[in-house]
């Protein structure tokens, strides 16, 4: 071995380096999250609550964690950017197994983190399990929920929860793949091992810090724009701001026992159905369509704010008519996958409000198109509100809504569910089979759009669905040995694995009343489900650890 080679030893030969690493990005991570517990601070202080104690521990506590892990990084972090490399012999970048183990382990110990302020408020009583499955269904947007009386619970904890789900809709790590680069090393692992769907192998920006703010710009306009459109349709304000978190994120927790039902308003309904059906496309489609229409500044205009606003109506004006040039609205009507995405949101609705009128449930062709609708938009996309009790309508129809919930957003979305882009690969490939039989030897390439899919991208299709059933039987099968009957089991599952929420039978309304591993076991499928199973089965492979 040269001099050289010693001096400089490869990632291999340092792999308590590489987890230093790993434990000072997590310190990070949970340094940022700490702050997470502050506006809900806020919140208790405006109201005049006494509710803010539990969210002031865990702040210290995340912040005394946080900074542990983050101090005690290796000596690599140290110096100059030039001299990082030599001392630590790695490259200035994550590697893609780094990527995992960080994504799996934060979204492990963020679950239980979470649920700090949930298991020491006095107005839960919450025991240590209902914490954690409450915390791990806002930060998967799930949804699922084991609180009761939500009407009369301190102000402070139902913004918590809503934040926990707006975080979540993205993901934490892609927000904070924009903060990475303070470590010295790069993000594209985190943002690859978290992103949902073909984004990944498509950035939206060169550089990953970029991407994700780009999404996040996207995110936050999504919910300002709800949230006001909320408050117009007569939403309190704090209602309003809630549920704009919940809804953008497609998480469905209320600050009301009868979630949206509560206000009884066919307007907050139409709100949120636009909304939903907006946050479940794909927000890679959403940049490329607005893109142009978002404003520019300058950094160094923010340092002359009475310049900035007496510039601001000419400002907007030039971009709009930039926007209006080129705007590119058409890459709405042309993408396959918002295509078939639609086309299951108006087939489940119409099939919804029709039998619902024809069935004599509801007597007003209205009422039975409002709610109709209203539910099919909400299950399908993996929302899960409600402003009627639909598990209790008669017939196939919660099942069909719950069928629906397996197809859910499209790729690059908040929404659940194995997505659409999946689903119509799966159906191009169920026809082509069918060709083949009819034509053996005939050559029927499988396509989306104009665009014919390489044999690696179905295989990897097809492995997802395969992992995916896999895993759906053994929770099944698992949660029916803890004494659910059949239909609350398999409902669950579903509703939980889907990050859709309200499920049928005994988890209809809530989840309080199934056993303390039956949640244990939900709670992993939220997981799963919110990193769409590989990132996690990935770590249950003996390949994954060997150097």
């Amino acid at each position: 071995m040269s001099s050289q080679e010693r001096d400089h030893p490869s990632p291999r030969q340092a792999p308590s380096t590489r987890k230093g690493l790993i434990r000072s990005t997590l310190g990070l991570l949970l340094i940022g999250f700490g702050f997470v517990m502050v506006p809900p601070i806020a919140v208790a202080y405006l109201y005049r609550e006494d509710s803010a104690a539990p969210f002031v521990i865990a702040f210290f506590i995340h912040i005394v964690i946080g900074s542990s892990l983050w101090l005690f990084r290796p000596l690599a972090f140290f110096g100059s950017k030039s001299e990082r490399p030599a001392r630590a012999g790695i490259k200035d970048e994550l590697r893609i197994k780094d990527g995992f183990v960080i994504v799996a382990m934060f979204w492990l110990v963020l679950g239980i983190s979470g649920s700090i302020p949930l298991a020491l408020s006095p107005s839960l009583e919450m025991s240590v399990t209902d914490a954690i499955f409450e915390s791990v269904s806002g930060l998967t947007t799930t949804g699922a929920t084991v609180i009761t009386g939500l009407d009369d619970l301190p102000k402070a904890i139902l913004f918590y929860r809503q934040l926990l789900q707006w975080l979540g809709g993205m993901g934490i790590i892609v927000l904070a793949v924009a903060i990475v680069p303070m470590l010295g090393i790069g993000g594209m692992q985190l943002y690859r091992a978290e992103t949902p769907g073909p984004i990944k192998e498509s950035r939206l920006k060169p550089r990953i810090a970029g991407t994700a703010k780009a999404l996040w710009v996207i995110y936050l306009v999504l919910t300002l724009a709800c949230a006001g459109a909320y408050h117009l349709a007569g939403m309190g304000g704090f209602d309003a701001i809630s549920h704009a978190l919940s809804t953008v994120s497609i998480g469905g927790f209320s600050t009301h026992d009868a979630s949206l039902g509560h206000f009884d308003d066919p307007w907050i309904e139409m709100v949120a159905i636009v909304f939903m059906i907006a946050a479940g496309m794909n927000f890679a489609l959403h940049f490329k369509v607005w893109n142009p229409w978002v404003p520019r500044w300058r950094k160094d205009s923010l340092h002359s704010l009475p310049s900035l606003v007496r510039s601001l109506p000419k400002r907007i004006w030039n971009h709009l008519s930039l926007a209006h040039r080129t705007s590119r609205f058409s890459d709405y009507r042309e993408d396959p996958e918002l295509r078939f995405y639609l086309l299951v949101l108006v087939a489940v609705a119409a099939i919804c409000s029709a039998i619902l009128y024809l069935s004599g449930i509801f007597e007003e062709p209205w009422s039975a198109l409002r709610k109709g609708v209203f539910q099919a938009v909400s299950i399908s996309t993996t929302t899960g509100f409600t402003t009627t009790s639909y598990h209790a309508w008669p017939g196939f129809l919660p099942v069909l809504l719950i069928f629906a919930s397996f197809v859910g957003g499209c790729a690059s979305s908040t929404g659940g569910g194995l997505k659409a882009i999946r689903v119509l690969m799966l159906f191009k490939q169920m026809g082509r089979e069918i060709t083949r039989l009819v034509h053996p030897n005939a050559l029927v390439p499988v396509k989306i759009g104009a665009t014919v899919l390489p044999t690696r991208v179905i295989d990897a299709v097809w492995g997802f669905f395969a992992a995916y059933v896999l895993v759906f039987s053994l929770l099944l099968l698992a949660l029916m040995m803890t004494g659910l009957d059949q239909v609350t089991a398999f409902s669950a599952v579903a509703a939980c694995i889907n990050n859709m929420g309200p499920g049928l039978g005994d988890v209809g309304q809530h989840y309080a009343s199934i056993n303390d591993f039956a949640k244990w076991l939900l709670a992993l499928a939220m997981l799963l489900g919110r990193l769409e199973i590989f990132t996690l089965l990935v770590l249950m492979s003996p390949t994954f650890w060997r150097d």
